[in-house]
């Protein structure tokens, strides 16, 4: 896909070619040369800029970082290949970083801005619809329930992130078939916007009455960190079922700021990085193009566990918020979470880390969409976009975004009590089934500690795991 303008692939360090002041001071605009770069010489130059503007951000050159900020304006773009598209974002992440040293500045060019609900309704929609990794953990959840929920007749389904009612639909339709009959249902939906949560409530309802299910719906508008257990409402006699669909990491950012408040450290050496992790991604994609840049001197950190600014026994608000959903009993729990480390302490390990997840999520829509789709566009700016920049732009409670491996969460969960159910076999199967309906092949499920994995090429993107208390 980055040979759209002919160009013949790149030698293997193609970057000594380029002329190396124009990332010096004294380089000045327009540039006329980068826009003669071929396809892929452009991305691994991309790529070159990208992780020299964050060292200088990251050291507080931002005389060069604005000249830096510049170049990449001259090559990326928001409607071209991949590589234009995601150094875009990664661009205006950057570049809002240093915007966040003037506070006053800052707040003035955000004082208009407008988040419409319905607008992050239809980017959640397109979303799901684009990718099939909700769907896959919705299949998965939905069994794992099924077959928990085996002779039950009260069941209270608990929704950390209720925002898709697809997911719940096909439940009650599965539930209508169970041959001793449907049970009494009731799903506590919690999300931060009323609106959302209505809008469930009405299908859901609707859904019900059409199957003759006996079923309600409690609305619980909160963000997850500021939610009372108490108004889970867990009655005596319910079976109890929990799904936690990409939410768990936000709860991090609120032991960061305890963190930083009691003791502020700084790296000496922020941009240090053992070079030595490559990605395995299949030729032709992005990935492909981030790995041939690691001779010029970066990549992700190899050590997750150590890239994080906290211990897993320094996560207080974490281990609260699981201790108590172990409180409830749950017979099952599955969790879906982003498989990549963009918790690390510094700027650069998150950005070197975040630009290979998010090269393998632009990789995929490029295998799925025009690059004039206006549906396209808005999954990258208004959720990609987004996302990198909390990443890169935001730091303590802010900083949402602190997706972490599968390994951490599989510590987390066990020091909380949990204990790992396997995934069953029909399962594993309706998720493998589900991903060769779609028309692009990069797609696949590997099983990993009881566990799936949902990869694109050589790449594990999301994991989903299952759990119940173990006593």
């Amino acid at each position: 896909m980055f040979q759209d303008d002919g160009s013949s692939s790149v030698t293997s360090s193609p970057l000594k070619a380029f002329p190396m002041m124009s990332v010096s001071p004294g380089f000045g605009s327009p540039y006329p040369w980068l826009r003669e770069l071929k396809s892929e010489e452009r991305g691994l130059y991309l790529i070159h800029l990208l992780l020299a503007c964050a060292n200088h951000v990251a050291t507080g050159s931002l005389e060069n970082a604005n000249i830096t900020l510049d170049q990449i304006s001259q090559l990326a773009s928001p409607d071209g290949d991949t590589m234009q598209r995601i150094a875009s974002y990664f661009n205006e992440a950057l570049a809002e970083r240093i915007l966040k040293n003037w506070p006053g500045i800052y707040k003035a060019l955000h004082s208009t801005r407008i988040s419409l609900v319905s607008e992050e309704i239809l980017v959640r929609k397109l979303f799901y619809e684009s990718f099939p990794f909700l769907k896959v953990a919705f299949v998965i959840t939905n069994q794992a329930i099924i077959e928990a929920m085996e002779g039950e007749k009260m069941v209270h389904i608990i929704d950390l992130n209720a925002a898709e009612p697809a997911q719940w639909r096909a439940l009650l339709q599965d539930l209508s078939a169970r041959p001793e009959g449907p049970p009494h249902l009731r799903i506590t939906g919690v999300h931060q916007k009323k609106e959302v949560l209505e809008q469930m409530a009405h299908i859901l309802t609707e859904e019900a009455e059409k199957l003759d299910i006996p079923f309600q719906f409690n609305q619980i508008v909160s963000k997850l960190e500021d939610i009372d257990i108490e108004k889970l409402r867990v009655k005596t006699g319910e079976a109890l079922a929990i799904s936690s669909v990409l939410q768990l990491h936000t709860l991090l950012a609120n032991d960061d700021e305890l963190l930083r408040k009691k003791s502020l450290v700084t790296p000496k050496n922020a941009n240090g990085l053992n070079l030595q992790r490559s990605l395995q991604m299949n030729q032709g994609t992005l990935g492909e193009l981030l790995e041939k840049d690691l001779v010029n001197g970066y990549s992700p950190s190899h050590d997750s566990a150590s890239s994080s600014p906290l211990s897993l026994n320094a996560s207080l608000r974490m281990d609260s918020f699981l201790n108590a959903l172990w409180g409830l009993s749950p017979k099952v729990m599955v969790v879906m979470e982003q498989d990549s480390n963009h918790n690390g302490s510094t700027l650069m390990e998150r950005l070197s880390e975040s630009l290979y997840f998010y090269a393998a999520l632009f990789d995929c829509l490029e295998s799925t969409l025009p690059r004039t789709s206006l549906e396209r566009l808005k999954v990258e700016k208004m959720l990609f976009g987004e996302e990198i920049k909390n990443i890169i732009s935001c730091e303590g409670s802010e900083r949402k975004r602190r997706h972490e491996k599968l390994e951490k969460w599989i510590q987390r969960l066990d020091l909380a009590g949990f204990g790992s159910v396997p995934l069953s076999y029909y399962s594993v199967l309706q998720a493998r089934r589900l991903l060769q309906s779609y028309s692009c092949d990069g797609y696949r499920i590997k099983e990993e500690n009881g566990c799936v994995m949902v990869y694109w090429q050589d790449r594990a993107l999301f994991s989903v795991s299952a759990w119940r208390c173990r006593r």
